[in-house]
């Protein structure tokens, strides 16, 4: 079959080193992958066409790059049900400095995993033997554990492309691996830190990395089973944490959101310079007619009483409050 390729150039030793778009037309079989279609234009077309590839088998996560606008393992990417209007288009990461075409220097990725410190930190006498986890625990670390460290989250993070200071999902997915490990005993440091700024608190659920991520790892799920550990571990609050514990208490006791409350509840109440500075954004909103229906005046929504009722059995079950506080919102929604 033909198929045309538009893959993103770039070559900052060119006369002009400004990213376009150059269009390449191939035979492709009907089996062929991304990756193939991109190797047989570097053997037969141009070979000054830059790639980075290794295992070709979905394991080595060299090959990450966007294809159509989202980021994917080139090698496990067949053509065939890439194309629109018979055309695939090719760019490299997001996110992260672009060296030639479509290999991109990988210093941001791992910058950001080495900050999350991605060891066990046992404390005590070392065992005679090897340190043992339950079946349970290495059970619940499977799905973390099975990242490639391919960047494809990293690429399509819409939070990195606004603040390089966010860790990213893929490093809050690695320190989630070591948080629920009952072997490291270094969680109060940990969560501690990811409790700040540029942690846990400012994924803004956008569910990108959940999408592209190639083996199945979410991390955003676990960036919100972060969140629970640090509302667990009793943390001092920040205006994520705030974000949700007022998200909760507002459905607990009207049945529904007041968002009003909720933007001062995040911030805090006696935070004047910054509710000052979301002033403008208020009367933006009364303008256009933004505003809640029923505007600063919160009511109780009919059944509210069944909700309440909801949200007391589950302060019985305080890992279960967490979870649904953690995932009610986020600082930035």
């Amino acid at each position: 079959m033909q198929v045309t390729l538009n893959v993103k150039r770039y070559d900052p030793e060119a006369a002009d080193p400004t990213a376009c778009f150059e269009e390449f037309r191939i035979e492709a079989e009907s089996h062929f992958t991304v990756l193939d279609g991109l190797i047989k234009v570097r053997e037969e077309v141009d070979p000054s066409l830059a790639v980075r590839c290794s295992c070709r088998a979905s394991i080595c996560g060299s090959c990450a790059m966007r294809v159509n606008g989202h980021a994917a393992l080139a090698c496990k990417t067949k053509l065939s049900t890439s194309l629109h209007d018979g055309a695939v288009s090719v760019e490299p990461m997001g996110n992260q400095r672009v060296v030639k075409d479509l290999v991109t220097d990988a210093s941001l990725f791992w910058g950001k995993i080495r900050a999350v410190e991605p060891f066990l930190q046992p404390k005590g006498p070392e065992p005679e033997e090897e340190y043992i986890a339950s079946n349970d625990a290495m059970l619940n670390l499977i799905t973390p554990m099975g990242c490639i460290m391919c960047g494809a989250c990293v690429s399509d993070c819409t939070v990195l492309e606004v603040d390089k200071n966010f860790l990213g999902p893929a490093a809050l997915a690695k320190a989630y691996r070591f948080v629920g490990d009952p072997r490291d005993e270094a969680d109060a440091d940990r969560l501690s830190t990811l409790n700040e700024y540029g942690g846990a608190w400012d994924c803004t659920r956008c569910y990108e990395c959940v999408q592209v991520c190639p083996k199945g790892v979410a991390p955003m799920d676990r960036i919100m089973e972060l969140r629970e550990a640090i509302q667990r571990a009793g943390l001092p609050s920040t205006i994520g944490s705030r974000h949700v514990d007022s998200f909760a208490r507002s459905v607990a006791r009207s049945g529904w959101l007041d968002e009003t409350l909720l933007a001062v509840e995040s911030w805090g109440k006696f935070n004047v310079p910054k509710l000052m500075a979301s002033a403008p954004v208020g009367i933006r909103a009364l303008v256009r007619g933004k505003l809640p229906k029923g505007g600063p005046l919160h009511h109780k929504r009919p059944g509210a009483k069944n909700v309440e009722r909801i949200f007391r059995r589950l302060e019985h079950a305080p890992s279960t409050l967490a979870a649904v506080a953690s995932k009610s919102g986020s600082a930035h929604d």
